[in-house]
């Protein structure tokens, strides 16, 4: 059994997340809390107007008549409005609810209707429009506020903190101190592969806990500068959100355009970048797809991790590969730093597995990408790689506080103060995720002799073909997605003789395969150049494991996984059940063909 030492105590004085924006704001003031593009310029809210527009939404939601321990959700991209909404809520002493913005109308229904959410905040008028379909079924639901959009039966943000600008701010700082530790301060839906979503119930201590524990990875510190373009909705981003507001961090909101964050990550110049493996996976393509020797940049690689690492420890680099490593900085290192803005400090990256070698690729650039796990139920994280003690390929060590044990059957078990206390209205599934205090994650693992974890698959991804063997499919999966043209990959063999995959190919790359191969971009996925191609990525993943765990076929699908038609989760992982399902027509082809 491991546990993390002893976490750092709160930098504002905060003891709960509904005083976290009026402390801050006290604390740090004239200092740049939050920055968005408006145009061509990025525009910063201070800590000082930061607190002053959470007290108006939060005094104009008491005004709305909402009480303490209401629920009250949000269904909005990543935006400064979002924060202003989420702290607002928190400051009244009700519960925030996250709906990703993502959602049809009937599955924000179903978080609405299930939290028992009385007020609504909306993005703009397609999320607006969502909620005017289901409102006549949503009888708790009394108040829609519309961040852009207003009218119909919504009431604007602005007229939101004009209601709020009338009381009296003696009666918001009463409600913010009767809020307690133990009080419910995030529903959380988890996407639902089995059955319906299940609604997380993180509480203010929870959260307290972890903004006193992200400190000892020395990941965020007071004056850096945070680029986010994750979800709110998600557990991830509202942690990074709460840390960075807790240490005096400004935290810069992406343009809602995925193919805008390398130019916003330039202008940003963030020196912390949390992402997830996707997005790093990506960046790894376009750093290294006009390599135009692999042998060349392996050794670069090589020697810049060596280089890196003596530095580490303090030892004499020697002038041979002193030379080598200003070689490959002129000409690789430096470039790729420049990608992420030239000036970050660390990345972390969670939420689904990403390889080693990508890992290895960042740090020999100068770009330490921290790897941790963690779940919605650990308020996020639970075990983190830091500067000073990481190991790739493993997810660190747990935090601080944090105990972390491997069950008999191989299966991950963790306990400490940022483990969540129940779903919502669901006893059953509480009973069997948390038994005698130890939170059961579903993820197989293993600890090393120095402490560090490994997740090495879940139990419910598990593969066992036909001839009882068990594999992890997303080792596969990790191999070929480093390929260029690939997106996604998804390993698919239960039960069956052998193991197949579903190929997508990456949108951005296709028309440059499409030029070098006399293709119209439409014709790249069921071309025999492509599937050339792919059949070379298949044979070396192939050459590193045994027989039973090799690919024997595959197929290209002609489109890219994605949120939209729910292949997706809203951090990019693969939701294997919606993928195994949509296709089954076309493994039953692979495995009779």
């Amino acid at each position: 059994m491991e546990a993390g030492t002893a976490a750092t105590p709160s930098k504002t004085g905060s003891t709960t997340m509904a005083d976290l924006a009026a402390l801050a704001a006290s604390g740090y003031g004239e200092a740049p809390a939050l920055k968005h593009k408006a145009g061509d310029e990025w525009v910063a809210t201070s800590y000082d107007e930061l607190g002053a527009t959470v007290s108006e939404v939060a005094r104009g939601l008491i005004d709305l008549g909402v009480q303490r321990g209401d629920r009250v959700a949000i269904l909005s991209h990543t935006r400064p409005e979002w924060t202003f909404a989420n702290l607002g809520i928190l400051a009244a002493g009700a519960a925030s609810v996250s709906i990703y913005q993502t959602n049809s109308p009937e599955e924000c229904h179903y978080v609405l209707e299930h939290s028992e959410s009385s007020v609504v905040f909306v993005e703009d008028e397609e999320q607006l429009a969502k909620i005017r379909a289901i409102r006549d079924q949503l009888p708790a639901l009394e108040h829609v506020i519309a961040f852009e959009a207003a009218g119909d039966g919504a009431i604007s943000l602005d007229e939101l903190r004009e209601r709020g600008r009338g009381r009296d701010e003696a009666e918001l700082e009463e409600r913010t101190a009767s809020v307690t530790p133990e009080d419910a301060c995030v529903f959380i839906y988890t996407s639902g592969t089995t059955g319906p979503p299940k609604g997380v119930i993180l509480t203010h201590g929870n959260y307290r806990a972890m903004c006193d524990m992200i400190p000892e990875s020395r990941s965020i510190g007071e004056g850096q500068s945070v680029y986010l373009f994750l979800p709110l909705a998600h557990a991830f981003a509202l942690l990074i959100q709460f840390v960075a507001l807790e240490l005096g961090s400004s935290i810069a909101y992406w343009q809602k355009d995925p193919q805008k964050i390398i130019s916003d990550l330039m202008e940003v110049k963030p020196s912390y970048f949390p992402s997830v493996p996707r997005i790093f996976e990506k960046i790894y393509t376009l750093a290294t797809s006009s390599a135009e020797d692999p042998e060349k940049l392996k050794q670069a690689v090589k020697i810049g991790v060596t280089v890196r690492q003596l530095r580490e420890r303090g030892e004499q680099v020697p002038a041979e590969t002193q030379e080598a490593f200003d070689q490959a900085e002129a000409a690789l290192f430096q470039n790729v730093r420049n990608l992420f803005g030239g000036n970050v400090q660390q990345c972390v990256t969670g939420a689904a597995p990403i390889a080693p070698e990508i890992l290895e690729f960042f740090y020999a650039c100068g770009i330490p990408v921290m790897e941790g796990y963690g779940m919605t139920e650990t308020s996020t994280s639970a075990t983190v790689n830091t500067p000073e003690a990481y190991r790739f390929g493993s997810v660190g060590k747990p935090m601080s506080g944090v105990e972390a044990k491997i069950a008999d059957d191989g299966e991950l078990l963790l306990r400490g103060p940022n483990i969540f206390t129940s779903y919502y209205k669901n006893v059953e599934a509480t009973r069997s995720t948390l038994i005698d205090g130890w939170l059961h994650t579903g993820d197989l693992g293993r600890i090393d002799e120095d402490g560090f974890v490994y997740i090495t698959g879940r139990k419910k991804d598990i593969i066992i073909t036909a001839g009882g063997k068990n594999i992890t499919p997303a080792n596969l999966e990790n191999g070929l997605k480093q390929n260029r043209w690939i997106s996604q990959a998804v390993v698919v063999g239960d039960r069956r003789p052998y193991l197949v995959a579903l190929i997508t190919l990456d949108p951005d790359e296709i028309p440059a395969f499409a030029q070098e191969h006399g293709l119209s971009p439409e014709d790249v996925p069921s071309s025999d150049a492509m599937r050339a191609e792919v059949q070379k990525v298949v044979d070396e993943v192939n050459a590193k494991v045994g027989r039973v765990e090799q690919v024997k076929k595959f197929s290209i699908l002609p489109h890219d996984l994605s949120q939209e038609t729910g292949e997706l989760t809203p951090t990019l992982k693969v939701k294997r059940n919606v993928v195994n399902e949509k296709y089954a027509g076309v493994v039953e082809a692979l495995y009779s063909g």
